[in-house]
């Protein structure tokens, strides 16, 4: 059973969730890793039990796997294991009772500019409502780095002026104004012309209502999914945070990061110094060549090295 149940889980993600053919890939080859661990303790992949699942993850972590890929793991399990539940070949998901591991609090998770820009890329593509729906959200909390509250709290007519800024309650009720980019303000007018008739630019189900945090994360996690991406990495928070980390990279001041994120104390803005010096250090020591393996007896290519 397993392997048809891997093989009918992913072509569901395929047809139902348009998942890429990266992605695919990426879910295939975390499944064939649990399949393999599960075959060696006498378990079929299908048929897992939560002793099995928790021991999956512990191994991960005995491996030295980092915290996100073992978050990564853990998401796909629990995919899996939830459409075999909805398709009624189990009745239980084993992995209910496991948490995900932390990634260190003092570091935010950020992602790369690339996969913002697959999300966004991948939201402009959808020829829907819902596609338009998400892209201006995703516009919001990525170019303005709102909060994901913040973004739902906002009225329709917080954008009907069609500004430049836009002001935003934050916490404690603070107000600050927040630049918006062209790209920014065109996706939000196109989600106008086709939202429905609500004070809230973002309206729920009940368009009296503003969309729920869960309705608006499920929309994110599914767009996650298409984009090739994992949906248990992408949240709005990780966007907040990309926000950040991304302008500080570009050279932004701390100051004016603060007044943008609507921090009450800068030390709580600071935390982005040592994110963005981290992943300038990664750079340095994936491409710089004196960074690389000294394979042929060290030094610069075409320089002799010394004895």
């Amino acid at each position: 059973m397993g392997a048809g149940a891997v093989e009918a889980f992913l072509e569901m993600l395929a047809a139902e969730r348009g998942a890429a053919a990266n992605t695919l890939a990426a879910y295939g080859a975390d499944l064939a890793d649990f399949a393999a661990f599960a075959a060696h303790a006498g378990y079929d992949v299908a048929h897992a039990d939560p002793v099995l699942a928790a021991a999956y993850l512990a191994d991960l972590a005995r491996r030295g796997l980092s915290a996100r890929t073992q978050a990564r793991r853990l998401s796909a399990l629990r995919q899996f294991h939830r459409f075999l539940l909805s398709e009624g070949r189990r009745e239980d998901d084993p992995t209910g009772g496991l948490d995900a591991p932390r990634l260190p609090k003092s570091l935010p998770m950020a992602l790369e500019r690339a996969e913002v820009a697959a999300l966004l890329a991948t939201a402009a593509a959808r020829a829907d409502p819902s596609g338009a729906m998400v892209l201006a959200a995703l516009e919001l909390l990525y170019a303005a780095g709102l909060r994901v509250s913040e973004l739902l709290a906002l009225p329709r007519a917080a954008l009907a002026a069609q500004g430049e800024t836009i002001r935003v309650r934050g916490k404690g009720g603070r107000e600050r104004m927040v630049p918006l980019s062209a790209a920014s303000r065109a996706a939000a007018a196109a989600w106008l012309a086709l939202a429905p008739a609500s004070r809230w630019l973002f309206p729920g189900r009940d368009p009296r209502r503003a969309m729920t945090r869960q309705g608006f994360a499920r929309a994110l996690k599914d767009l996650a999914l298409a984009a090739g991406l994992y949906p248990a990495l992408v949240s709005p928070h990780v966007l907040r945070h990309s926000f950040a980390t991304h302008l500080l990279e570009g050279g932004a001041d701390l100051r004016s990061l603060q007044m943008l994120l609507g921090h009450a104390d800068i030390a709580t803005t600071e935390i982005y110094t040592k994110v963005a010096g981290e992943r300038l250090a990664r750079l340095v020591g994936t491409h710089h060549p004196l960074a690389a393996p000294a394979a042929a007896g060290g030094g610069l290519p075409g320089r002799p090295s010394r004895a």
